[in-house]
């Protein structure tokens, strides 16, 4: 049994707030609630239970979009995902990773930016542009657990259109965390306590996808795309500076 503690409380406030994010453009979820539930609870207390949630967001979300997702992109990515995490993992094992971190987020931010501007690709990019974007994404998931941003860019800077953009990402985020929460369970990170704290969250989770998703319904489609880059450009800058103040830390 959880105890109603403020570090609960304020970790469920979180948890809805970036469900409702998750829910409208369907990405964000994972980065914007642990850096804020960090501030209270150890990551590797959190992060299993965050996998699990989001995983279940995606698993809500799922049949309504199913039928806009880009199949044959979404299988290059996750091609590409599969060859670069393994490499990914050595350099998180063997390479300064802060430092590629804050590279990484300094290339979201900018790309973004790009994006934002009116930057966009006249028709959808080819296999090799699709495996390229897949294992960018295993590289940086398996090097600092931020596989999103490479996907993220490669539809929003295509033609797919918002709708099946977003569609796309929640089925790539529903089978990575899939892969991913299978890996820890392999590992024993997935344990009773786990499994209390996701059912726990679980209201505040499914109320918050719920709202974001029935915002999008209602957006317009540019102004999702700008709200969605926005976004992007946020969590850029939220990762770049964690990266940076644990850089300063080391030194």
């Amino acid at each position: 049994m959880i105890a109603l503690t403020p570090a609960y409380l304020y970790a469920a406030g979180c948890i809805f707030v970036a469900a409702v994010v998750r829910g409208y453009s369907g990405f964000g979820f994972s980065l914007l609630a642990i850096t804020a539930i960090a501030l209270v609870m150890p990551p590797a207390t959190i992060i299993p239970t965050i996998f699990m949630l989001e995983m279940l967001a995606s698993l809500t979300l799922l049949p309504g979009v199913w039928h806009l997702v880009h199949w044959r992109e979404l299988a290059l990515l996750f091609v590409g995902a599969l060859v670069g995490t393994p490499f990914g993992v050595y350099a998180l094992a063997h390479a300064p990773v802060l430092p590629l971190t804050l590279a990484l987020a300094v290339f979201v931010f900018v790309s973004a930016i790009a994006l934002a501007r009116g930057f966009r690709l006249q028709r959808m990019p080819g296999a090799g542009v699709a495996f390229t974007a897949g294992t960018a994404s295993g590289l940086a998931n398996g090097a600092f657990g931020m596989g999103g941003p490479p996907v993220i860019l490669f539809f929003f800077s295509s033609p797919a259109g918002v709708a099946a953009g977003r569609a796309s990402l929640i089925t790539y985020f529903f089978f990575s965390d899939l892969i991913g929460v299978a890996w820890q369970g392999w590992n024993g990170l997935i344990t009773t306590a786990t499994l209390v704290r996701a059912a726990w969250f679980l209201p505040p989770l499914a109320a918050g996808v719920w709202l974001g998703n029935h915002r999008f319904k209602r957006a317009d489609s540019d102004a999702a795309r700008r709200w969605a880059l926005r976004l992007l450009m946020l969590l850029a800058v939220l990762t770049g500076a964690r990266a940076l103040s644990q850089l300063m830390q080391h030194h």
